[in-house]
């Protein structure tokens, strides 16, 4: 725990954020992560090489806040990306405390064997980041000439229709792009019969983030621009698209206690490159807490050095050179 881009994130609910790679073969030109081949930012990628170890810390923080919590795999990256996702969905699903497993993807790596093989792990729920059923839209939007959006909505069908997977289809709306095709990819939603168990489709606001992308010529929409299209979007197709945390099953937890608080000052180990470009990927002295130091000097890795925590929350910690 304690880094936003690997490991185990708890943000005080009973839904637990799995990240074991950081690696996307996308370029999303909305991406709010920099992902992928064309990324500005980044300057490392991490992975998790044991999914033992993953699933270890996920299952010993889903018993601290008592158990019935979701393993949610996502990351700054792709998880279709891990070369273990199957092998990780088991044995999160053998920890006690972890009541269901789900993963979110673009969708790129999805065939009818690889779904079989997370069906078979146990896998509860896919979430389909899918932003239009338009393929040469679709390759424009994911800034990829090779993206495979027929293949990707055959297999998402099969999902629907033929396995106890659920599905949940959540496009992106980037005002005045894919303006019809989010209405279309709804409809579609509902017509193939997503949404088993859980919501079937959420629309994610198109937001710019710092070490994000920018859709060129294209304004965010406010929040209460965003919710009062949605609603408008409900009226027209009598479909729903927003939810409340109840209907997902979603309930607030204890979060696992902070060891440190803004202003802290500590002694960590430099263990590795940062993700991002000017930081380091640190370790506290016990072994216990990744830390992110930004605005890093360049010193040897293994050495420790003095920093000041700079931010604190969701057992994340940043920290700069004191």
């Amino acid at each position: 725990m304690g880094a936003v881009f690997i490991g185990v994130i708890d943000r005080g609910t009973n839904v637990l954020q799995v990240r074991p790679t950081t690696l996307c073969p996308l370029n999303c030109v909305f991406c709010s992560v920099d992902a992928g081949p064309r990324s500005k930012w980044r300057q490392a990628e991490y992975m998790v090489s044991s999914p033992e170890w993953l699933a270890g810390w996920a299952g010993r923080i889903a018993r601290f806040k008592g158990g019935g919590v979701e393993a949610l795999i996502d990351g700054v990256g792709d998880p279709f990306t891990y070369p273990h996702l199957p092998g990780l969905v088991s044995l999160l699903k053998r920890e006690e405390g972890v009541e269901r497993v789900a993963v979110e993807t673009h969708g790129w790596a999805l065939t009818i064997p690889l779904v079989e093989r997370l069906e078979e792990a146990g896998l509860d729920r896919i979430n389909l980041s899918l932003d239009t059923l338009d393929p040469a839209q679709a390759r424009l939007l994911t800034g990829t000439p090779w993206y495979p959006l027929e293949r990707i909505i055959r297999v998402a069908e099969y999902i629907a229709r033929e396995t106890s997977i659920d599905l949940h289809v959540t496009p992106v709306w980037v005002p005045g792009v894919n303006d019809e095709a989010v209405r279309r990819v709804v409809e579609w939603t509902y017509r193939i019969g997503a949404g088993k168990r859980w919501p079937p489709v959420t629309i994610q606001k198109y937001n710019v983030h710092r070490y994000g992308r920018r859709v060129p010529r294209v304004k965010p929409q406010s929040w209460r621009e965003f919710w009062e299209r949605l609603r408008r979007l409900e009226e027209e197709t009598g479909l729903r698209v927003t939810w409340t945390m109840e209907e997902w099953g979603m309930e607030k937890r204890p979060r696992v206690p902070l060891p440190y608080k803004k202003g802290s000052r500590l002694r960590v180990r430099a263990a590795a490159p940062g993700w991002l470009r000017g930081t380091l990927t640190a370790v506290t002295l016990d072994g216990e807490w990744l830390v992110t130091v930004k605005r890093a000097p360049r010193v040897p890795l293994g050495s420790t050095l003095r920093v000041r925590v700079a931010e604190a929350y969701d057992s994340i910690i940043i920290a700069e050179p004191a």
